[in-house]
C-alpha cells in the first residue's frame, strides 16, 4: 500500500493527539484519529476516564506499581486506550464511524481490535507495533484492513 499525503497528515495528527495523554511521561502516550472521506470525525488519547484521576495525578503508575508485563491485564489500569477513547466519543456525539479508518500510532490490543470491528471501522494504520498478535489475528478474520505505516511509508 501506498501512503498517502492523507494518511501522513492524519498519522501526524494521531502523534500530535497523543501528547494530550495523561499517563505517566514514561509510558506509552498513544493517540487515535478516526477519518472518514478526508474527514476528521473524533480523537482519542489515552488515559483515565472523566472524573477520575490519571496515574499522573495519583504519582504513581498502577501497572508499574503492580509490575504488570506491557500487553497484558488491560483491566488493570485507569487510562481508557486511545482507541476506546475515539469510539467513546463517537458514540457520545452521534457519529457513525461505520465505513471509517483509525489511524493510530500504534497497533490496537485485543480489546480495541474487538471494538475497532464491532464500530464498523474498515481499515486501521498504525506507527508502531504492540505485543499483541491476537489483536492481528482477529482483524484478518473480521476482514478489517490493517497497514502498518512505518513498513510502507517509504513505497
Amino acid at each position: 500500500m501506498k501512503i498517502s499525503k492523507w494518511d501522513k497528515r492524519f498519522m501526524d495528527l494521531s502523534e500530535a493527539v497523543a501528547s494530550w495523554s495523561s499517563c505517566f511521561q514514561d509510558n506509552r502516550h498513544i493517540g487515535a484519529v478516526i477519518v472518514r472521506d478526508k474527514r476528521i470525525l473524533t480523537t482519542g488519547y489515552n488515559g483515565a476516564p472523566s472524573g477520575v484521576k490519571s496515574c499522573a495525578e495519583k504519582g504513581e503508575c498502577l501497572r508499574k506499581k503492580l509490575n504488570i508485563p506491557s500487553g497484558t491485564r488491560h483491566e488493570l489500569c485507569y487510562a481508557v486506550h486511545a482507541e476506546q477513547n475515539a469510539i467513546a466519543q463517537a458514540a457520545k456525539l452521534g457519529v457513525s464511524v461505520q465505513g471509517a479508518t483509525l489511524y493510530c500510532t500504534h497497533q490496537p490490543c485485543v480489546i480495541c481490535a474487538k471494538m475497532i470491528i464491532n464500530s464498523g471501522i474498515s481499515k486501521v494504520l498504525y506507527k508502531y507495533g504492540y505485543p499483541d498478535d491476537f489483536s492481528l489475528q482477529l482483524f484478518d478474520e473480521a476482514g478489517v484492513e490493517v497497514v502498518n505505516y512505518k513498513e510502507n511509508e517509504d513505497e
